[in-house]
């Protein structure tokens, strides 16, 4: 691995961690409520099906290899992308703290595998920040970012997009959103990618990434 390559994945490990501190700041500063409801009719048509707890968990790979991937490709591409990511979590962030929102889980009692993974999950994961859902909104900028990338082939896209609608999929089953979380996460990751392709967002964020990432001579 070069230089270049090795300074490029700073990117996606300070997205991480801006999305760390983006949902736990939000989860402690709106942890008070009052919470909203956002349950539908469409919701009550939606199975609960535990199994698909391995997608939502599955999907922390998916992430961690698209944003890799997209950081060692072409730089602008790159920079536009992690502009997007930066630009989704501050959203996200906000409502987080101003419309905090949570939901109704199942009692899940069974004794199978799936069983035991749905009920770590709830016990790991506070039913809080919910709107919009981050397990949509960056598994469909995954597809965003690949479906803008030059370099992706055609395949590669069409996996991800089916990835990231699996993934979308998943946080309904799971009982973990409802269907406007996953709105709400699918039309963000769309509007920040088109907000970063503006000049006067893009310019400032490429050169801050740039005195990061560029190889010293």
């Amino acid at each position: 691995m070069d230089e270049r390559t090795r300074r490029m994945l700073v990117l996606p490990v300070l997205a991480l961690v801006w999305n760390q501190l983006a949902y736990y700041t939000g989860s402690f500063l709106g942890k008070d409520g009052p919470f909203l409801r956002m349950r539908l009719p469409l919701d009550r048509l939606v199975p609960f099906l535990p199994w698909t707890v391995s997608v939502y968990f599955g999907c922390f790979l998916f992430w961690a290899l698209l944003y890799i991937c997209i950081a060692r490709q072409d730089r602008a591409a790159a920079y536009r992308f992690f502009c997007a990511d930066f630009l989704s979590k501050a959203v996200c962030l906000l409502f987080f703290i101003f419309l905090p929102t949570t939901l109704t889980r199942p009692e899940v009692t069974g004794s199978s595998l799936w069983d035991s993974l749905m009920r770590l999950l709830y016990r790991v994961d506070a039913p809080r920040n919910l709107f919009p859902s981050i397990h949509c909104l960056v598994s469909w900028l995954c597809f965003v970012g690949a479906r803008n990338h030059r370099r992706f082939p055609r395949w590669a896209v069409w996996a991800t997009a089916l990835m990231a609608a699996l993934v979308c999929l998943s946080t309904l089953t799971t009982r973990q959103h409802v269907a406007a979380d996953v709105a709400g996460g699918v039309a963000l990751a769309e509007l920040s990618y088109w907000a970063a392709g503006r000049p006067r967002l893009l310019r400032p964020f490429s050169r801050t990434a740039y005195r990061l990432t560029a190889a010293r001579a």
